[in-house]
Order: C-alpha cells, then structure tokens, then sequence
C-alpha cells in the first residue's frame, strides 16, 4: 500500500505535519459540519476540503480521519432516547492507539496519497496514477477492524490527468463504509466530475487573532510588531506565515520596501546588493519568497490606489511605511500603469520558473520596471 511512513527525525517539528497535529485552530464551522454528518447519519463518501493554502485543511482530513477510525464499527454512540451523541469536537487523544498508528501510517484502514520520489530519488511536482493506484484494490477490501476504511489525498490539485481518471473511476463506484478525502487548494482545477461526486467543505481563512494565537505558539521569540506584519502579509494563511519565517521573509519584506522607498531616483546600489543576495547559489526559497512578496505589495498597492482614487483620499489600511510609501507613488503614474506593472512582473515571474530565466537578472528587471513606471518609460 501507498501508507505514508512515520516522521523522520529529520522531518519539522514546527508545526506538525498534519498526520502529527492533534489540533486544529480557527476551523470550528468546518468541524461541525463532518461531525454533525457522520453522527447524524448523512454521511458523503466523498468530501472535498476546499480553501486557500496553509489554514488547516490537511490538519483536518487526518483529525477527521482518526475520528471515524476511534468509532465503534457498530455506528455512532446513540443517547437514552436513541438519539445519536454527537461530540463537541474530532478531537482525538495523541497517546490513544489510533492516533498512534495514524501517525505512524501503520493504520491498516487509512492509506495516505501523496507526491511520491521517483527513480532518482526526488519528489514529483504531481500526483501520477502509481500513487492512486492502490486506492480502488485498497477500498476493495474489507476493513481490518470492521468499520470505515480511508483515503486522503493531499493535495488533489497536485494529480495529473491518468490520476484523476483513477480516482474518478473509484467515485463513480463508491463501496459501502469507504471515506475519500480530498484536500483542494483550488477545486476549479480539479475534473467537473470529481467535483460533481464530492460533498464540498469550504473552509475559510484564518482569522487576525487565530493567527497571532498560532504565531505565539509556533513563534514566541516574534514581536507583537512582526506577527502583525505576518498576519497582513499571510492573508489568514498560517502555513504561508510560518513559510515566510522560514525563508527570512520579514526581513525580505523590509529590504523590498526600503529599496521600493527610493523610487523615483531608484538606488542602484541598493538594487544590486538585493539582486546579488537572491541570485546566489541555494537562496531559491528566499528568491521566491521575495517576489511574492513584491507581488502582494503592489496588489496592495493597487487597492490603495484604487480606493484612494474612488475616496479622493489615501486609505487607513496597512502600515504606515506602506502607506507612505504608496500615497508618494500614486500620483507618479496613473492605475493603468501600474497594471501594465503587474502584467510585465507576473508575466517575468512564470517564464522564471518554467524556463530558469538568471534571477539576479529577474530581479533587476522587475524593480526597473517600477523605475520606468514614475519615469514614464
């Protein structure tokens, strides 16, 4: 079978992968709705667990997971009146034996799809259909302990065509006690199909103090001023802040904006030590965390300027660097230009990756770009 093995020593322990992590912060709504389902008896054999990158929804599908397996195979507990019990939460005790086992992936009834290595011994950039392949036979079989047998697949967006087809065949015959779980960062990339045989579950961004919450927990040594830096920059998106500490992108983010801060007369020199530190061998994670941050600063940008021209007036969002910065930007070039800014950056940023374009060069590129734009070139 296609289990995931246990955590390595060499795997993060901050957070926890989400086969690890017994808790699940800022998704309570999301909870409820696989709770009530599954002890009131409406239970989909297919859910799609929708929502943008990093809130929980891996977290959930496993927390989920080992609620069903911690189940008498006979169903839900039922009250005095027979009426089904409904627990206030998937909460699962980390010392009980499922819980154990799941995080092990030694659990005989859940099988875990993932991006597997290939022959040479690297991850895939997609799911291929020897990584689903074992989910029809595996679904076949009877559960070992006499109750549901379970699939997660994280992330359904990452399968390519033949995989999505093997699974597809698996939901148009779904067997009796068999849970499909699908984590989607991007459901409209998935086939019609698929979509149209899961039960959707949106789950929505995190909330301000959700994350700072998560933040002090995972991060005690930020200040309340970086969390909230953070907090605006990941977009309720905890796994996008904790990527973003992880590659310095605090730090990134206030070289960016101190060098965005020269314009119009751009600082050469400032331009080529930031270009030369991104460029260098290994800091691929920094140069990518540093042009999507660039990316979020002049979306913000943007909606500034956007609103300060419908209110005649700047805004009171955001910092006050940021706001600085962009009430001195705004009456540089009009908001078409500055679109055309976005277009050339997004445009620059996926030819990057597909063709391996020179990033130092990348770099200068894109911030003579913002140069042109209050030149008028």
């Amino acid at each position: 079978m296609n289990a995931k093995k246990a955590a390595s020593v060499d795997e993060p322990a901050w957070p926890p992968p989400a086969r690890l992590n017994p808790e699940l912060t800022g998704q309570a709504d999301a909870e409820r709705v696989l709770l009530d389902a599954f002890h009131g008896g409406r239970m989909a054999h297919a859910w799609l667990l929708c929502g943008q990158k990093g809130i929980g929804k891996a977290t959930l599908a496993y927390r989920f997971a080992r609620h069903v397996l911690s189940q008498n195979p006979d169903g839900p507990s039922q009250g005095l009146f027979g009426e089904a019990m409904v627990p206030d939460s998937l909460f699962t005790d980390p010392l009980s034996p499922v819980f154990k086992r799941v995080a092990a992936g030694s659990h005989g009834d859940l099988l875990s799809v993932e991006r597997s290595l290939n022959d040479r011994g690297k991850l895939r950039g997609e799911v291929v259909v020897e990584d689903v392949r074992d989910v029809g036979e595996f679904f076949s079989m009877t559960a070992s302990e006499g109750g549901w047998r379970i699939v997660i697949v994280d992330s359904a967006d990452e399968m390519n065509r033949h995989a999505a087809n093997a699974v597809l065949k698996v939901l148009e015959e779904p067997p009796n006690r068999a849970l499909l779980l699908l984590v989607s960062h991007n459901p409209g990339q998935l086939l019609p199909t698929i979509r149209s045989r899961c039960r959707m579950l949106h789950m929505k961004a995190l909330d301000a103090a959700h994350m700072d919450a998560l933040l002090v927990s995972y991060a005690p040594d930020l200040g309340a001023d970086d969390r909230a830096r953070l907090i605006e920059l990941s977009d309720g998106s905890i796994g996008r802040a904790v990527d973003l500490i992880a590659a310095g992108g605090i730090e990134l983010y206030r070289d960016i904006l101190d060098l965005l801060s020269t314009l119009p007369e751009l600082s050469v020199a400032k331009l080529h030590l930031l270009a030369d530190r991104l460029a260098k061998a290994g800091a691929e994670a920094q140069f990518y965390t540093a042009m999507d941050l660039l990316r979020c600063i002049l979306a913000r940008f943007l909606r500034f300027a956007a609103e300060a021209g419908a209110a005649g007036s700047g805004g009171d969002q955001g910092f006050a660097d940021e706001r600085d910065l962009f009430m001195r930007l705004i009456p540089g070039a009009g908001l078409d230009r500055w679109l055309e800014v976005w277009e050339k950056m997004c445009g620059l940023l996926e030819r990057t990756g597909a063709i391996h374009l020179d990033r130092k060069q990348v770099v200068l590129n894109i911030f003579l770009e913002f140069d042109g734009a209050l030149r008028n070139r």
